[in-house]
């Protein structure tokens, strides 16, 4: 059984834990509003941008002259796994909900005779798949000393990227981020992005609305290259609010729990400390009758 100063001791600790995860979860909350509002206002533009796309795609359709970002190398053989995650933990299971179905993915490719290559975005995704893809890995994007993600950030890791791609390096690159949805809900979300893949629907009413000069051909392989960069730039932000919502929800659980733990130390320590008493006590009064 514990002494009295150890339960002392250990309450205080626990106290002091609860003061930093109760700070934690407060800033969390500050950066969270700012990251959640760039994540919500850069959806408009990235759905209309890759609608516009869609449009132009299904005009081109599979003519000898599409861009190779979207006709692709006629092959699957080379799989690149783009995976972003945090610089930081203390985020629930933010960043290992990523790992995990970058994980997953990589293992079906790789049972399927494919061969896959991973690029990492941020330390805690390298740390997570190094046991299982240490010798997959090619390259990392170190994002700790960028305090706000901006689209110049994204556009570097694209331009890293497309120049892979024109080195015939992969046949076909997938982005892992998670999707913020809510403070308690961030979605781990797989994204093909070389060769550009589009949804059905994506395209509805663009062809219809708009002419193009020059030609789709031409006006593709410009945007092409943009719209790389505009999907990355868009996990990049989205990651971004799922990180913070995690932590905050991580955060608020940490200080729940270490109140509940203060309380029932300091019930056991009150109790520690009246049996001590009792026993004093009873000492005193056994010492008295024996005079």
């Amino acid at each position: 059984m514990p002494s009295l100063k150890d339960l002392k001791n250990r309450i205080e600790s626990v106290k002091s834990t609860r003061k930093i995860t109760k700070a934690m979860q407060m800033v969390a909350a500050a950066k969270l509003r700012r990251a959640q509002d760039a994540a919500e206002m850069s959806r408009p533009y990235s759905e209309r941008f890759t609608a516009v796309m869609a449009g132009l795609a299904r005009a081109v359709g599979d003519s000898e002259g599409a861009p190779k970002l979207l006709a692709g190398t006629g092959s699957d053989q080379v799989q690149l796994l783009i995976v972003m995650t945090a610089e930081r933990g203390l985020c629930g299971g933010f960043n290992s909900n990523i790992a995990k179905l970058a994980r997953v993915r990589g293992q079906e490719l790789l049972a399927a005779g494919k061969t896959v290559k991973v690029l990492t975005v941020g330390k805690k995704g390298r740390d997570a798949l190094k046991r299982d893809f240490g010798d997959n890995f090619i390259g990392h994007v170190d994002m700790t000393e960028i305090k706000r993600v901006g689209y110049e950030d994204a556009r570097r890791i694209a331009q890293d990227v497309l120049s892979r791609f024109d080195g015939e390096e992969f046949d076909v690159a997938t982005i892992f981020f998670s999707r913020f949805e809510s403070v308690v809900s961030q979605i781990p979300t797989a994204q093909q992005i070389i060769p550009a893949a589009f949804e059905a629907g994506e395209d509805e009413g663009t062809s219809t609305l708009y002419d193009y000069e020059p030609s789709e051909e031409a006006i593709l392989a410009d945007l092409l290259p943009r719209g790389v960069a505009t999907a990355i730039f868009s996990a990049l932000l989205e990651n971004g609010a799922s990180e913070q919502g995690a932590r905050m929800s991580a955060m608020d659980n940490a200080t729940r729990n270490a109140g509940d733990m203060i309380d029932r130390l300091t019930i056991e320590f009150n109790r520690s400390r009246q049996a001590v008493i009792t026993n004093e006590l009873i000492e005193i009064i056994s010492g008295a009758e024996a005079l």
